[in-house]
């Protein structure tokens, strides 16, 4: 018999690329890591791993081995969850993954409903970037999260990671005085870090307008961004959760690009009371914000 925290760690072997980040995903040491490979490969009697070096490679038949873990552990989560929906109360803990402008108007009006409704559920909120949300739901940090997507930058399908509409968003440019973005060409840019979404629409978005953006400045605060952009010290693409609390003489001209946000679990728990309950909580807190909700 197959044993499934192996499989698991296989799993995150093929996703992670390396036994290190695997390690500090699921708690274990990179040896012990290493050491549960190797007892896989003998019990399934196959070679699952090809090394050169300090590298480690997954092979076919590792990679179809993936495949059928995927399916086990949606199966397993599903009974998890019919076994949680027997119970009389809700209880338990939760953890939630969220980006930083959902937090004031989203997440804390779901947490108290939450909290109210469910007093016997314990819960954690996280505010992590969208691009680690779902790492950190497939190796179990989180129960749910909010993902999002922007019009240049799209959400890639995940293995393992079921999702749903929760709202959408115009993206604004955020200037001093009324523009639009093909003139900001000679124009110093604000925006996120490299590797994050923000940065990413930034290039792709002046990109798909017949140039490349002089960004001057990172930051991952739209508060930051809108104080550098009050300041003089350049432009910025702003969605509609952090354009309500600009400076003053910061002007949004929206553009035709949306941001997008989807609530985010590992399949088979979506029926789970907890998620159920969580993702409730928040369509209602989004609504009464005004955001858009999708059909």
């Amino acid at each position: 018999m197959l044993d499934v925290r192996k499989l698991r760690l296989l799993r995150e072997l093929y996703y992670r690329g390396t036994i290190a980040p695997v390690a500090e995903v699921l708690t274990y040491t990179p040896s012990a890591v290493s050491q549960q490979l190797s007892a896989l490969e003998r019990e399934t009697g196959v070679s699952l791993l090809e090394r050169t070096g300090r590298t480690v490679r997954l092979t076919p038949a590792a990679v179809t081995l993936v495949e059928h873990t995927e399916s086990i552990l949606e199966i397993l989560h599903q009974a998890s969850a019919d076994l949680a929906a027997a119970a009389t109360t809700l209880s338990g803990t939760l953890r939630i993954g969220v980006f930083p402008t959902a937090v004031p108007s989203i997440m804390t009006p779901a947490a108290v409903a939450l909290s109210t409704d469910h007093p016997g559920l314990s819960l954690l909120v996280s505010e992590l970037d969208p691009a680690m949300m779902t790492g950190a739901l497939r190796g179990g940090a989180l129960d749910i999260a909010l993902v999002q997507e922007y019009d240049h930058v799209p959400l890639a399908e995940e293995p393992g990671v079921g999702r749903e509409p929760l709202m959408r968003e115009t993206v604004h440019l955020a200037a001093l005085g009324s523009t639009s973005l093909k003139d900001q060409r000679n124009a110093s840019w604000i925006a996120g870090t490299p590797g994050t979404l923000c940065h990413a629409l930034t290039v792709r978005a002046c990109e798909a307008v017949g140039f490349t953006p002089i960004i001057r400045h990172h930051t991952d605060d739209f508060g930051a961004v809108l104080a550098l952009v009050a300041a003089g010290q350049g432009v910025a693409l702003v969605p509609d959760l952090a354009a309500g609390t600009a400076p003053g003489g910061v002007v949004f001209t929206p553009l035709a690009i949306e941001r997008r946000t989807y609530l985010a679990y590992r399949r088979g728990t979506r029926t789970h009371p907890g998620i159920t309950a969580a993702i409730q909580a928040l369509h209602a807190a989004v609504s009464p914000n005004g955001q858009r909700v999708d059909p």
